[in-house]
């Protein structure tokens, strides 16, 4: 499950999301790539969920990228817990994902592997998405 390795603090507020990602929306490293169309929290688990789905359909061909990291800690109070008594320990890591930002990237496999493989890793995220290719794609488009 992916979090980081160490961090400056154990706990963070919740902060806001609104608009859309000013970095981050390019296809920077492979040819096709899945964008995040609604903004959301999206856990390690679901990264990892999600990573293990178009890796089994690419048959460990081509590569991926992953685009985001689960960076910030969200915390929990145990149950039946009265109110008070300060902030809860930090449960799992999320990553923040706003509109336009891309979220898994691949490469070296066909068209036709690559969209159906992001299609089955998209069903594992919490979000609506879409495919892209690049624009200077030239390949076989099956």
């Amino acid at each position: 499950m992916l979090q980081p390795r160490k961090t400056k603090f154990r706990k963070m507020q919740k902060g806001k999301m609104k608009g859309n990602s000013q970095r981050g929306h390019l296809i920077s490293f492979g040819s096709f790539a899945i964008k995040a169309l609604e903004e959301t929290w999206i856990t390690g688990k679901q990264i990892e969920a999600a990573r293990q789905a178009v890796t089994r359909h690419m048959k460990r061909q081509g590569q991926l990228w992953i685009r985001i990291f689960p960076d910030k800690p969200i915390t929990k109070k145990p149950a039946e817990v009265r109110m008070g008594k300060g902030k809860g320990s930090p449960e799992y890591f999320v990553a923040r994902v706003c509109p336009g930002r891309i979220i898994f990237e691949a490469d070296g496999v066909t068209m036709k592997i690559a969209k159906e493989a992001l299609r089955l890793g998209a069903q594992k995220l919490p979000i609506k998405t879409k495919f892209l290719v690049r624009p200077d794609f030239e390949g076989k488009k099956v």
